[in-house]
C-alpha cells in the first residue's frame, strides 16, 4: 500500500506537496547569511592555494543546475578556480586577515621554537597540514619551528621546502594586507626571525 494517495489522473496529492514544502522550509532555515560577503576584485585566501583575487561572481549552469559561482585567480601559480558561492566558506575561502592577527602571528614567529624529537615524517605531515589550513597563526608556528634549521647545515631538504612554502604563504597575505611588495615584507620577516 502506498503512503501517498493518488488522484484519479495518477498525480500525487497533498502528501507530496507537504513534503516539498517541508524541504523548502528546511533549506531556508539552513541558509546562513554571510556577514561579510565576497565581492569581485577582493583579495582572498583559499586554504589550499594561498592568496588569490575574486574575478567574477555569477550564475553558471552546471549539469542542468543553475549555481551561483565564485571564480578566483591565483597569479602566483597561474591557476583559476571556480566553486559554488554557497560552499566557499566551508571550502576554506576567507578574506585577508586583520592587522591584529598579523601582529599575533609575528609574536609567535619571534617566540622560542618548539623542538620535537618525534619522527620527521609525522612532523612533516603536521607542518604541511598547518600550511594548508590557510590559518596565518598556524603558518607562523611552522616558520617559528623550522627557522632554526633553514640557515644551518642541520636542516634537511624537506625542512627547507616546508619553510619556504610557509614563508611564501605568510608573505603573500601580509603583502596584500599592507599594500607592499612581497620582497619588502620578506625583508621585514627575515629581520624579525634573525632577531628572535
Amino acid at each position: 500500500m502506498s503512503m501517498f494517495r493518488t488522484t484519479p489522473k495518477g498525480g500525487v496529492t497533498d502528501a507530496m506537496a507537504r513534503t516539498a514544502a517541508a524541504v523548502t522550509a528546511a533549506q531556508a532555515k539552513t541558509k546562513v547569511k554571510d556577514e561579510d560577503p565576497f565581492r569581485e576584485g577582493d583579495a582572498i585566501v583559499y586554504a589550499a592555494h594561498g592568496v588569490g583575487r575574486v574575478d567574477r561572481i555569477g550564475v553558471d549552469e552546471i549539469a542542468g543546475t543553475k549555481l551561483e559561482m565564485i571564480q578566483i585567480s591565483f597569479p602566483g601559480n597561474q591557476m583559476t578556480l571556480r566553486i559554488p558561492l554557497s560552499k566557499a566558506r566551508k571550502a576554506g575561502l576567507r578574506k585577508i586577515v586583520s592587522r591584529e592577527i598579523v601582529d599575533k602571528a609575528m609574536a609567535i614567529i619571534k617566540g622560542k621554537p618548539h623542538v620535537s624529537r618525534g619522527m620527521w615524517a609525522r612532523r612533516a605531515v603536521a607542518y604541511q597540514e598547518k600550511i594548508n589550513s590557510g590559518d596565518l597563526v598556524q603558518i607562523a608556528e611552522v616558520l617559528r619551528d623550522l627557522r632554526r634549521n633553514v640557515d644551518s647545515l642541520d636542516g634537511s631538504f624537506s625542512e627547507r621546502k616546508l619553510f619556504e612554502a610557509a614563508q611564501e604563504r605568510f608573505v603573500a597575505e601580509v603583502a596584500v594586507l599592507e599594500g607592499k611588495e612581497p620582497a619588502a615584507v620578506l625583508e621585514t620577516l627575515t629581520a624579525a626571525m634573525k632577531a628572535a
